[in-house]
């Protein structure tokens, strides 16, 4: 009997070639996984390096010798660290801007967690307007913001016939407006997060709700409270685009000081102040991940 006329051997025929052919994607499936794998690996280190690339030339570039940033540099020293802790524009500065940090902090940070709490506990109407309101400041970009509240507070002062723009208070309620929406959208995610039951278990057991709050919701809530306080503080120390319209004489904060310093000078000095403040940031932010696990809250 020819091959043709047995039906089994025409199937087994016929199916050899088809199952061959299906065998070729299951063995080149690892194969393109693991070169997945590699170009997204590949992907992300391309996107520290480049995020991380700006902050390494800072401050390599604070240790060169030569008043003119050249490469290769001349040599390595110090010099420009004890240059940078002479001027007392930079003092005057960097206490300045930490008086203003710390007091947005401790205003902003109480507010925009009590806007957290009505936002997504309570009943309002209008929650997600009043969710994009308070998040705006985010979106803006900062040169706007600083000149509506530059405009304000010259309306303001001739209304009040004080001077508002220019002054410590001035200065501290516009960053304010920099602490509260990040206060607002680390709070909300982090009692979103909350199992509501510890809550629930106070309450049935007779706890008022202020004890319910104070001694249940705001332990929970810690992680939150501590990154918007560590990020409303860094907000405000750093921030130079609304601030730069609303100080004046007397009262400078160090990314404006840094500024005017660059008007006239162009060595790296800037970069080694810039390093002292990479460093305290860098240290502030891995002592607040110790003890709260940034990680669970961003």
């Amino acid at each position: 009997m020819r091959a043709s006329d047995d039906p089994l051997r025409l199937a087994e025929a016929t199916a050899g070639p088809a199952s061959g052919t299906a065998t070729l994607p299951a063995a080149s499936a690892p194969i393109l996984a693991s070169a997945g794998r590699i170009a997204f690996r590949l992907a992300v280190i391309a996107a520290y390096a480049l995020i991380f690339a700006p902050v390494v030339l800072v401050v390599i570039t604070s240790f060169f010798a030569d008043e003119i940033v050249s490469f290769p540099p001349s040599g390595l020293t110090f010099q420009w660290y004890v240059n940078a802790w002479s001027k007392r524009e930079f003092a005057r500065g960097f206490e300045t801007s930490l008086k203003v940090a710390l007091a947005a902090t401790i205003i902003g940070v109480p507010l925009g967690t009590a806007a957290a709490l009505a936002l997504v506990r309570s009943s309002l109407p209008g929650k997600p307007a009043i969710n994009s309101l308070l998040l705006g400041p985010l979106a803006m970009p900062g040169v706007v913001a600083g000149a509506a509240l530059y405009m304000f507070y010259l309306k303001l002062e001739n209304a009040l016939d004080h001077d508002v723009n220019a002054t410590i208070v001035g200065l501290v309620a516009a960053h304010v407006l920099l602490t509260i929406p990040w206060t607002v959208r680390l709070a909300t995610a982090s009692l979103q997060g909350l199992d509501r039951a510890p809550e629930e278990a106070a309450a049935n057991l007779g706890a008022s709700p202020f004890v319910v709050f104070t001694r249940i919701t705001l332990p929970m809530l810690r992680p939150g409270i501590v990154a918007a306080s560590i990020f409303s503080f860094i907000a405000s120390f750093e921030n130079l685009e609304i601030t730069l319209l609303l100080v004046g004489p007397g009262l400078t904060t160090l990314p404006v000081a840094m500024l005017n310093y660059l008007e006239f000078r162009m060595d790296p000095t800037l970069a080694a102040v810039a390093t002292v403040q990479i460093v305290l940031i860098g240290a502030l932010m891995l002592i607040t991940d110790r003890f709260v696990k940034l990680s669970r809250v961003l």
